[in-house]
């Protein structure tokens, strides 16, 4: 259908500037599926007349009933957005209007209208994307699964094989997009990897984390609002669609995020989401996160591949171009290397936590490692905020061990599901730089290992400049420290007292990314 599917006497309502009061100018944006008038500080949303494969919204009850499950279905993640679903209703007079009583001709879904120019999409394109917004996009959307309800596990996994089996006879369809012998890999190491994860998505949906989410989360349906990362827009229309798993669900903004050349970005999620769930659970499912960048990506690519054939001109060559910039990035996300080990240690104030986390951004598989912190780890073993300092009872010698023991553990668990582990610790003992070794060997992968090396006086300032931080040595630990029996170190020194794009570097160097 198009553009004038919507009633005549609707959009011009909607479209006349008096509906909404005075002084306000109103902005249509037309979708396949749907109307929105944005005035003021409202944003209406009506259903077109329409009918798809996926969607029906050919009646008024039809449309009634999914405006209101929009509005349900975004609560969880942006209620701050959703506000109402509001008739349009004849008057006695035979005139319409919005809300009110009379006879209903059409459903609207009224919403908080946000700055379109603070999508995700947009800041992230800009480079406008600091680790603290997306340490809150992470929060938001853990917070958001948990209010999610549970759905049928093997039912989502067959709608999985089937999202496959369509990738597959599109890339098959356009040759001239898609190498026929790159799509054949493709189709086998995806058919190969949705086998493997099988027993690993049915026991998931038994331990609840197969859920009905967003179904649609990717940087551009993510709207910064007051200052808070919020999803909207989405999927109403079929609740199979918007289930599965919820790392299959993050699996989009991390695909998103690294398709557009925001990997580092893409790592910090990954971590921050896993922090902010707390479920150990989810480092074996990381098994699977390949198949599901995949995925997300393999759609992308099919979506841009259908697109092109709607379209002409520049509008069809950059359709073609993103189709196949998605279907590489499809390719090289469900084949990835081995998994590595990487430990970045040194005293207090040598930057381990920065030049962690970028390393992190630098191994596969895609997106980047995980990053395993000791400071993170005893807060998180004493059950107290980041942020909170704990007292001295907090570092004996045990605790200490214990703290150890359990990034050993967590490390473990990540990197036999194949997944790379970066430990984030001082590793002043003899004795902790060992149990290294003996992890790897256990795990049967790689272990690369930096020892970072600063002056006292460069020390001293890092620490004392520290702000929300989740480690509490201070100036006297600094200090303390300088008097302790390490023993010989025989990992690679790496002098940190420089810029850190350049102890990256020679860090990255010796461990060879």
């Amino acid at each position: 259908m198009d553009r004038t599917d919507l009633d005549p006497q609707v959009a011009a309502l909607l479209s006349d500037p008096a509906t909404y009061g005075t002084g306000v100018t109103v902005t249509r944006l037309d979708t396949h599926a749907s109307v929105v008038f944005l005035a003021g500080d409202r944003a209406l949303k009506v259903k077109r007349p329409v009918r798809y494969s996926y969607l029906d919204y050919s009646t008024l009850a039809r449309r009634e009933a999914a405006c209101r499950a929009e509005l349900a279905v975004n609560a969880p993640f942006s209620a701050a957005i959703y506000r109402r679903v509001v008739p349009i209703v004849r008057t006695s007079d035979g005139t319409l209007r919005l809300g009110g009583s009379g006879e209903v001709v059409e459903w609207a879904v009224e919403m908080h209208r946000f700055d379109e120019s603070k999508t995700l999409d947009r800041l992230a394109d800009a480079g406008e994307l600091p680790d603290g917004l997306v340490h809150q996009l992470a929060e938001v959307v853990a917070a958001g699964h948990a209010r999610m309800p549970e759905v049928d596990a093997g039912a989502w996994y067959d709608a999985l094989a089937s999202y496959a089996d369509d990738d597959r006879a599109t890339f098959k369809a356009h040759p001239e997009l898609f190498a026929a012998l790159d799509a054949a890999r493709l189709a086998d190491a995806t058919d190969a990897a949705l086998a493997r994860a099988q027993a690993l998505i049915l026991d998931r949906g038994r331990r609840g984390l197969v859920r009905h989410c967003h179904g649609d989360l990717h940087l551009g349906n993510v709207a910064l609002v007051d200052g808070r990362p919020l999803p909207f827009d989405a999927i109403e229309f079929d609740p199979l669609i918007a289930s599965g798993d919820v790392l299959y669900e993050l699996a989009y903004l991390l695909m998103d995020l690294i398709a557009r050349g925001r990997r580092r970005s893409a790592t910090e999620l990954l971590n921050q989401y896993l922090f902010a769930t707390g479920r150990d659970d989810d480092l074996d499912a990381l098994k699977a996160l390949p198949l599901f960048v995949s995925m997300r990506a393999q759609i992308r690519a099919k979506v841009n591949a259908a697109r092109r054939a709607l379209v002409q001109g520049d509008a069809a060559a950059a359709a073609g171009a993103d189709a196949v910039r998605y279907f590489r990035l499809a390719c090289v996300a469900i084949a990835p290397p081995p998994p590595r080990l990487v430990v970045v240690a040194g005293l207090s104030g040598t930057g381990k936590s920065s030049v962690a986390r970028a390393i992190a951004g630098r191994l596969a598989p895609l997106p980047g490692a995980l990053v395993e912190r000791s400071d993170v780890e005893r807060k998180r073993l004493c059950g107290v905020a980041l942020t909170d300092r704990l007292p001295a009872a907090a570092y004996t010698p045990a605790l200490t061990a214990e703290v150890y023991r359990r990034l050993a553990a967590r490390a473990g668990r990540a990197l036999r599901a194949g997944h790379s582990v970066v430990v984030d610790a001082v590793f002043a003992r003899a004795e902790e730089r060992a149990d290294v070794a003996a992890l790897a060997a256990a795990c049967g992968v790689t272990a690369s290992c930096v020892w970072l090396e600063a002056p006292l006086e460069v020390r001293l300032a890092r620490v004392a400049g520290r702000r929300l931080d989740a480690s509490d040595a201070d100036t006297a630990v600094v200090a303390m420290q300088e008097n302790l029996a390490t023993g010989p170190i025989d990992w690679p020194k790496i002098g940190a007292d420089g810029p850190l794009e350049a102890v990256v570097a020679r860090a990255a160097a010796a461990i060879g990314v």
